[in-house]
C-alpha cells in the first residue's frame, strides 16, 4: 500500500524575524505612553489653580488625574476647563503636542501590532502558496550558509530561496540575506510540506550531523521523489548510506579539503584552479546545461560556450577523451568549463 502524501500545512507560515521581541517592543511604547501621560498630571496639579470644576469648584488629584485623562484622549466634557491664560498656554505648548505624541504611539502600536503583522502574515501565506521552481536548503549552519552565498553570488534570486532551520538566530542571519525563512524540524512531514518541497526546483541538505541530514533525506524523497537532492555528510561510511535514502549528490566536505591538500603537493597551481572552479567568484567555473539543438552530431571538443569536460548520457558519465564524445546526442547533458563574467578569460578556460 502507498503512503498517502499529506497535504501542505499552511499553519507554519513563512516569516520573517523581528530585531525586537513583540514583548519588548510592546512594553517600550506602553511605558512611553505612560511616561507622558505621568508628565501632563504633574503639569496639570501644578497648574491646578488655572482650571475650573463646574461640579464643586475644587481641583483635588484625582480631578487632574481625570482631566489629564480625557485631555489627552480629546474626549473633553467641559465639566472641568482650564480659565487662566496660563493654564489655556500650557494646555496650547505644553499638553497638546504631548497628546498628539500619545496618539501616534497608541496609532502606531495599532498599526504595528494588528494592521503591518497580519498584512505581512497574509502576504506570506500567499507567496508560500504560490511558491515554485525555488530551491529549498535545509540547514542553515556553515555549509548552508555558504551554500546559499553562493547562489546568490550566482544570480538567484533570493526571495527564491527557502531556508529551513531549527535556531532562530541562523534564520535571522538567512533573512537578513533576502531569503524566506521557515524555523521548524526539517525531519517531519509537515515542516517540508509547508515549503512546497514537491515543487522545489533542488533540495540542498546540510543538518550539522550525518545521522539527521539522512534522515532529512529520506523524508525530503518521499515528498519530492523527482526532485534533485544534494546532501552533505561527513564521514566516508554515510556516503552510499545517503546515496539510499535517496540523495543524488553527496558532498563530503573533508573530501574535499584533502582533495585540495593533495592538488597543492601536486602542484603550485592545481588547487587554486580547483577552487576557482568551486566558486563563482573564481575567474573560471564548472557549468552543466543540456546539449543545444545546434551542437547535436557534433563532438564536444567543438562547443562554443566554453571547454566541455563530460558528457551525462542517460545514467553514464562520458570523459571528453573517450570515443562517445566525438559525437553529441539529443538529451545530453554538457559540463563545461566557462570564463566567469568580467575575468581576463573571456568565454575561454
Amino acid at each position: 500500500m502507498t503512503r498517502r502524501r499529506p497535504p501542505p500545512d499552511l499553519t507554519q507560515p513563512l516569516k520573517r524575524a523581528l530585531r525586537v521581541p513583540v514583548w519588548a517592543d510592546l512594553s517600550l511604547r506602553l511605558g512611553g505612553a505612560l511616561f507622558l501621560v505621568f508628565v501632563v498630571v504633574l503639569v496639570h496639579w501644578t497648574d491646578r489653580s488655572g482650571l475650573k470644576d463646574t461640579h464643586d469648584g475644587a481641583i483635588s488629584f484625582l480631578d487632574v488625574v481625570y482631566f489629564t485623562m480625557i485631555s489627552i484622549t480629546t474626549t473633553g466634557f467641559g465639566d472641568i476647563a482650564p480659565v487662566s491664560d496660563r493654564s489655556r498656554l500650557i494646555e496650547a505648548v505644553i499638553v497638546t503636542p504631548i497628546r498628539f505624541a500619545v496618539i501616534f504611539i497608541f496609532v502606531g502600536t495599532a498599526y504595528n501590532f494588528i494592521i503591518k503583522r497580519s498584512w505581512e502574515t497574509w502576504r506570506m501565506k500567499r507567496i508560500q502558496e504560490r511558491l515554485s521552481d525555488h530551491v529549498v536548503v535545509l540547514g542553515y549552519g556553515v555549509s548552508g550558509s555558504e551554500a546559499v552565498q553562493e547562489l546568490i553570488a550566482r544570480g538567484t534570486d533570493p526571495s527564491c530561496i527557502v531556508v529551513v532551520d531549527p535556531s532562530s538566530a541562523r534564520l535571522r542571519a538567512a533573512e537578513q540575506a533576502g531569503c524566506n525563512v521557515l524555523e521548524g524540524d526539517a525531519t517531519r512531514d509537515e515542516t517540508l510540506s509547508a515549503v512546497r518541497i514537491e515543487r522545489a526546483r533542488s533540495i540542498l541538505i546540510s543538518a550539522g550531523r550525518d545521522d539527521t541530514t539522512i534522515l532529512i533525506v529520506l523524508t525530503a524523497r518521499h515528498l519530492a521523489p523527482g526532485v534533485p537532492i544534494t546532501a552533505v555528510v561527513r564521514a566516508d561510511d554515510n556516503e552510499l548510506l545517503a546515496r539510499q535514502a535517496g540523495a543524488d549528490n553527496v558532498i563530503n566536505p573533508v573530501r574535499f579539503t584533502g582533495l585540495l591538500l593533495a592538488g597543492s603537493a601536486a602542484g603550485q597551481h592545481i588547487a587554486e584552479y580547483m577552487s576557482d572552479l568551486a566558486s563563482v567568484g573564481g575567474r573560471v567555473q564548472l557549468v552543466e546545461r543540456p546539449v543545444q539543438p545546434g551542437e547535436i552530431g557534433k563532438p564536444l571538443d567543438q562547443i562554443t560556450t566554453g571547454k566541455g569536460v563530460r558528457i551525462y548520457r542517460k545514467d553514464r558519465a562520458i570523459g571528453f577523451w573517450e570515443p562517445e564524445a566525438h559525437v553529441l546526442e539529443p538529451g545530453d547533458v554538457l559540463v563545461e568549463i566557462v570564463g566567469s563574467v568580467g575575468s581576463e578569460s573571456g568565454g575561454r578556460a
